[in-house]
């Protein structure tokens, strides 16, 4: 047990930590740690537990914390009644503190609004205006997840509520990214040991997500490999035996994306190299994280990190998961065989209905896609959410829902007339949301 005692000088301490004068006394004076006690000349005088304190601030340090959230971590444990130096570091990663990248306050979001208000008017100098003076006043960290994220997240709501173009937000996103990718570029060099790999499984395009991530864990002293979009699967095992990741992280944002990070995940199994996924879709759509065998990221992406700093720790075993049935196996199966003449069948009907395909490709609708997707992932249920969503989309945008209800319909017609008794649960599933009467085989 450290003694309290007073009996090291500032000299013996510094010998023992390493640290420089002037940081042991910005620590004192900015975070009350260590608290040392004064001699009658007003020298300062540390006890052992003072230098085991800071030694054990050091270790949280280079485990990627700063020094403000070590300070933190340090006194949440001492207001539980625990002693920090008697954690083991296992039990260190359960700490839950409060996330070190979100800001409160008018500032952050007068200048997130100053950022989103010059990428509505297509005015680059200004938004890069707004993000310099953001970098100025808060960390990195902090900028990319308040003004970055959040203010994508606005446009890409924005969107979806007909207030926003598909052009505005472009430009924002590859601002953005311009930005992320320069942060990338110039992150230090890992101080941790262990790799990890980054990249979105086939099927996925969107990676700012995943490369904010990855700006995350480096600035935390990780080495990542970034991959980004559209990761082949048939070139994977090659590039697990080259890099040799210690984990693998990847995200996906639509079904599809999902049902291939399903395949990812079973690669990564079969070659021992545990996964860490998130994604917007996972957050849609919780009962899918139990299709996929790995680490959840969680919903928020400023935890994240702590979730990869556990799954490094303890890799194994990976949370369980819903195994695919025979029967959807089957059905997958012979509805890819059919497919390409359901659609043409779908679209005939269309025709001659006089709906347009623009009408409903405005919401990026691909039921066919969508639907092998749901079944590789062993749930056709999953498959309603997007059908909420894409009827939302519509109302918004003040456009009529009767063309999706009659397009569904004749999606419904070409499964039954084209499917036979192994492709019935898509059958059912399409009467279901399409409200006609299914038929049983």
């Amino acid at each position: 047990m450290s003694s309290h005692t007073p009996a090291y000088n500032l000299k013996a301490v510094i010998r023992e930590t390493g640290l420089k004068p002037d940081t042991l006394r910005a620590w004192e004076r900015r975070y009350g740690l260590p608290q040392p006690q004064r001699t009658a000349g007003g020298h300062r005088l540390y006890s052992q537990r003072d230098i085991d304190m800071l030694k054990w601030l050091i270790a949280r340090q280079h485990e990627g914390l700063s020094i403000s959230r070590a300070v933190d971590m340090w006194q949440a444990l001492e207001l539980e009644g625990k002693d920090p130096l008697k954690m083991t570091e296992q039990s260190l990663l359960q700490v839950a503190l409060p996330s070190p990248l979100l800001a409160s306050g008018d500032v952050v979001a007068e200048l997130r609004q100053a950022w989103l208000s010059a990428c509505l008017a297509y005015d680059e100098r200004s938004a890069e205006q707004a993000l310099a003076q953001a970098f100025a006043i808060y960390p990195p960290e902090t900028v990319c997840v308040e003004v970055l994220q959040k203010g994508l997240a606005y446009m890409g709501e924005g969107w979806y509520q007909d207030e926003v173009t598909v052009q505005q937000e472009h430009f924002a996103l590859a601002l953005a990214m311009r930005r992320l990718e320069a942060l990338v570029a110039t992150t230090p060099a890992p101080t941790r040991s262990g790799r990890i790999l980054a990249g979105c499984p086939p099927d996925e395009e969107h990676t700012f997500s995943l490369l904010l991530l990855t700006l995350l864990l480096r600035r935390r002293g990780w080495e990542v490999l970034y991959l980004g979009a559209n990761v082949p699967l048939s070139q994977l095992e090659s590039t697990l035996t080259t890099a040799r990741p210690q984990l693998v992280v990847a995200s996906a944002q639509w079904l599809p994306a999902a049902a291939t990070l399903q395949e990812m995940a079973r690669v990564l199994d079969r070659e021992r190299v545990p996964l860490a996924y998130g994604g917007m879709i996972f957050n849609a759509v919780p009962k899918l994280r139990s299709h996929i065998s790995g680490h959840f990221l969680g919903e928020r992406l400023d935890m994240a990190p702590q979730v990869v700093q556990q799954a490094l720790a303890a890799p194994w075993p990976l949370p369980k998961v819903e195994t695919v049935s025979e029967t959807y196996r089957q059905a997958l199966a012979h509805f890819r065989e059919r497919l390409p003449s359901i659609d043409a069948q779908v679209w005939d009907a269309m025709t001659s209905e006089d709906i347009s395909r623009t009408h409903l490709s405005i919401a990026g609708i691909d039921i066919g896609r969508n639907i092998a997707a749901a079944l590789g992932l062993g749930d056709i249920e999953l498959m309603s959410s997007d059908i909420k969503w894409v009827k939302g989309f519509l109302i918004s945008h003040h456009l009529p829902t009767d063309p999706l209800d009659r397009y569904l319909q004749a999606y419904h017609s070409a499964a039954q007339a084209l499917l036979d008794k192994r492709g019935q649960l898509v059958v059912s599933w399409l009467a279901q949301v399409s409200h006609v009467e299914a038929q049983v085989y």
